[in-house]
């Protein structure tokens, strides 16, 4: 990242007023424990624990956090950088009461966000260390309506960890699946209707099962073939022997996607390949510890 640059600029404005969704929905009622601390002025340490390097992701939603609650956060780490635990990350400071209205929804998203920037940090640290040499992505299988807008927590976490995030949403990127080709009669008649409807602004990304299928895919014009669950010699030779067939004659990239996994990468990321889609850096993912600690006041 530029030092121009901050990954807060990439949030819409939206994101704002979905915190403030999250903070009603933490305390819908009374706040029973803000009652027994009251307004005295404090100081908190937020730590990064566990037992991991990890990648801070996160902190523009936790600033906001406090800062809707009037407190003000100094950061120690910078966003995307990677630590050791335990580390101080931050400190936060603001009236007791407020400090920990903030603290669970602060230190869940942060763990979140910041685990699933660690994974695709290394998903792609990997790749790289294999060779490979083109995109390293996440996939849409991200969490919808859970605490609104979280998906957009999660692609954030996979643009600071340092991957692609796919597409975000069923209207970023045209994506024909087995059930639209089925649906609609073949791979050449899906992207025919796609294309009437889609027009020339988006990237039309199809599903395909075989070397045939991906060959219908390239001849109807679709910009990316998903060569979904081809897998080792298979996956090499279908590449190969398509990208021989059609150069010179159709500009399209080929996507890998299905079953991926730290334990198979290696085979799958083949610069025959020009896309490698995953969820694994995003489901399932170990969240980072974190933990907010108000420090006692001094004598």
């Amino acid at each position: 990242m530029s030092s121009t640059n901050s990954y807060e600029h990439l949030l819409p404005p939206s994101w704002k007023a979905q915190i403030t969704a999250w903070l009603a929905e933490d305390t819908p009622s009374f706040d029973y424990g803000g009652y027994v601390v009251g307004e005295v002025e404090r100081e908190a340490f937020l730590l990064g624990k566990g037992k991991q390097t990890a990648v801070l992701a996160g902190s523009p939603f936790v600033t906001e956090i406090f800062a809707q609650l009037g407190c003000s956060v100094e950061w120690h780490v910078r966003e995307g950088d990677t630590f050791e635990p335990v580390k101080h990350i931050a400190t936060v400071r603001g009236k007791a009461r407020f400090l920990l209205l903030g603290e669970r929804i602060a230190l869940n998203l942060l763990a979140r966000c910041s685990g699933i920037a660690t994974r695709s940090k290394r998903i792609k640290d990997l790749a790289r260390g294999y060779g490979f040499t083109g995109t390293v992505a996440g996939t849409r299988k991200t969490t919808p309506g859970l605490r609104k807008g979280f998906r957009l927590v999660e692609k954030y976490g996979m643009i600071v960890g340092g991957i692609d995030p796919h597409r975000h949403d069923l209207s970023s990127m045209i994506m024909l699946k087995d059930n639209h080709i089925w649906s609609s009669g073949s791979i050449t008649a899906a992207i025919k209707q796609a294309r009437e409807v889609g027009g020339f602004s988006l990237l039309l990304d199809v599903e395909v099962q075989s070397e045939a299928e991906a060959d219908e895919a390239i001849a109807a014009g679709a910009d990316i073939i998903m060569l979904d669950n081809i897998e080792g010699e298979e996956l090499v030779r279908v590449s190969r022997a398509l990208k021989e067939k059609w150069r010179g004659q159709r500009k399209f990239l080929f996507e890998t996607s299905g079953n991926i996994t730290e334990d198979n990468l290696q085979e799958r990321a083949i610069n025959d390949i020009d896309i490698l889609s995953t969820s694994v850096v995003h489901q399932s993912v170990q969240h980072i510890d974190f933990s907010l600690k108000i420090q006692k006041p001094t004598a």
